[in-house]
């Protein structure tokens, strides 16, 4: 008979590689994926339920919230903000950072996430998800409140980090920097079971992932690596396929499973880039990265970028890493500092 392991026991399991662990991290990780359960829950039946739909508000970056959005946030900060340890957290939804209630203790973590990834895809049923990165907080004492220095650190940093996707089924994979595993939600039991052990991204793929409308606004590299991916002048000597979601938790597992190349780079629109470094480019990169690929903004690492804002964005490509070398060498040679398309956008 098949071994059965649960996410509760391979945390477990994890945490006798860390004699100094004192079980905080395990029961933070619980809770993680208590809140995915809930949410999964919801997601499942939100056309009954009237989840659907906006709220009529508009998040900080500008964006109309989804019900769902709203439902997935607060169940993760009221899932971890209660426990003792967090001292500090940070979402997409928030303008500011999330502070610990003055009545609950403070930890020695500190998590920003992404609620609902994908939120614009919930009324047409397409996969969708929640993202997070997991560090030790910086600052001291331990016990005290948090500040927005604990959240701007680098991705590698990062203590953990993981998504998790509400599709055909629920999974939540994550990494605490030894390997990649992937658990699926059996609903019958209401339990993460470990399905995917040692994620590894497959080499040669075939696969591009990117939003060609904006192909026009690209800098030239990125036009020139496109093309090349369509081409028959490539390694494979047909193109490429392509496969784009639109959104990232869906395109990154799928990146994870399958191989290729994601990519969402700057354009003469948006010059800083469209995703946010924080909680959705760092904690993809780490996964991607223990995975056996690779992740960069076109210049550098992301692991390496050093957050300046929680909602910081930055252009983010990731994927099997000989393709993540050759984008960046096509990005870097098109010319040293690179030129956005000199194409004006069209008129509104």
């Amino acid at each position: 008979m098949k071994k059965l392991i649960t996410i509760d026991r391979h945390i477990l399991e994890t945490q006798t590689h860390f004699p100094e662990a004192t079980g905080e991290f395990t029961g933070l990780m619980y809770q993680i994926a208590l809140a995915a359960k809930i949410v999964s829950y919801e997601v499942n039946k939100a056309g009954l339920t009237m989840l659907l739909g906006k709220t009529g508000s508009i998040n900080v970056q500008g964006e109309e919230v989804q019900k769902l959005d709203e439902f997935a946030n607060n169940t993760m900060i009221s899932s971890l903000d209660h426990m003792g340890y967090v001292c500090i957290m940070a979402s997409e939804e928030n303008t500011e950072p999330i502070m610990i209630p003055s009545r609950y203790r403070k930890g020695k973590y500190v998590v920003a996430f992404d609620p609902l990834d994908g939120s614009s895809n919930i009324d047409i049923n397409v996969s969708i998800g929640t993202i997070f990165s997991i560090f030790k907080r910086v600052t001291e004492p331990e016990d005290s409140d948090g500040n927005v220095t604990d959240l701007l650190q680098t991705g590698r940093n990062l203590v953990c980090s993981g998504y998790i996707i509400y599709g055909s089924s629920t999974m939540m994979v994550y990494t605490t920097g030894r390997g990649v595993n992937g658990f699926t939600l059996d609903p019958g039991i209401g339990e993460f079971l470990l399905t995917h052990p040692n994620m590894r991204i497959p080499d040669n793929g075939g696969l591009y992932s990117v939003n060609e409308s904006n192909y026009r606004y690209w800098p030239v590299g990125v036009q020139r690596f496109v093309s090349m991916l369509k081409s028959t002048s490539n390694e494979r000597r047909r193109p490429y396929n392509s496969r784009y979601i639109g959104a990232l938790v869906a395109d990154a597992h799928r990146t994870l499973l399958k191989g290729g190349i994601f990519m969402y780079p700057e354009d003469i629109r948006k010059p800083k880039g469209k995703l946010r470094l924080l909680y959705e480019a760092i904690p993809i990169a780490f996964l991607v990265e223990n995975a056996g690929g690779a992740a960069t903004n076109g210049r550098m690492d992301i692991l390496d970028i050093v957050p300046e804002d929680i909602h910081q964005r930055v252009p983010l490509i990731f994927g099997e890493k000989r393709l993540v070398d050759l984008y960046k060498q096509y990005y870097r040679e098109a010319s040293e500092l690179p030129q956005i398309s000199t194409q004006t956008p069209d008129p509104k």
